[in-house]
């Protein structure tokens, strides 16, 4: 083995490297943020919707578990393209990501939901709450309860497969990561920093979430 290791110009790179793990890190927690509001109400729609609502929610459900996320993130990418809706890179993997996010945590809150005990609901309703104010005082929050492992999981997910943003342009660690590496020719050297600071990302999430926990919720 004659591969001679040079590490200068990564460490000359860290800044920049540092600045794509926090663009990795955003487009994650916005993907996220979205993937929660919309997994809730995919989750309610085929629970309590009409027919039309729960056949969206389902087939939404369906395609986010069930095909690939290199392909979620290629149609908005450039299946959209086709059509003239033209997406910047972030765009496309915020879409991409916030789909996908969305389809798995409704089958989490829907869980969720199922695992709440009727009572609970006409307890509510016989103290005078409305059935909106029973949902967001009693209801959610114990779903909330319920899903925050799994969602803490997702979160992790959305970190690491936002690697795929670059296949469409996006610069975040890894396709930062890839553009030093091909400049300066170190590819070992650049993606085993960038595998550090993907670990490092994923363990300041769990310890984030672990903390949070311990102020959300007492048992």
């Amino acid at each position: 083995m004659d591969y001679t290791f040079h590490w200068r110009p990564v460490i000359k790179a860290l800044p920049d490297l540092f600045s794509a793990a926090l663009v990795t890190l955003e487009a994650a927690v916005l993907s996220m943020l979205l993937g929660i509001i919309f997994g809730l109400a995919l989750a309610m729609m085929r629970l309590y919707g009409n027919r039309p609502l729960s056949l969206f929610a389902t087939v939404w459900i369906e395609l986010a578990r069930n095909t690939p996320a290199l392909l979620q993130l290629f149609f908005f990418g450039f299946g959209l393209g086709a059509f003239g809706w033209h997406l910047t890179p972030f765009t496309i993997v915020l879409c991409g990501l916030a789909f996908n996010n969305a389809g798995y945590l409704a089958e989490n809150f829907r869980g969720g939901f199922q695992a709440i005990p009727a009572p609970q609901y006409k307890a509510a309703r016989c103290l005078g709450m409305s059935a909106t104010q029973t949902y967001i005082r009693i209801i959610i929050p114990q779903v909330f309860r319920l899903v925050y492992y799994p969602m803490t999981n997702q979160m992790v997910w959305a970190v690491l497969m936002s690697s795929l943003g670059m296949l469409v342009g996006f610069r975040e660690l890894s396709g930062e990561t890839q553009f030093l590496a091909s400049n300066t020719f170190r590819l070992f050297e650049f993606f085993l920093v960038a595998a550090v600071f993907y670990y490092l990302l994923v363990k300041l999430i769990l310890f984030a979430a672990h903390i949070l926990s311990r102020r959300l919720f007492t048992y």
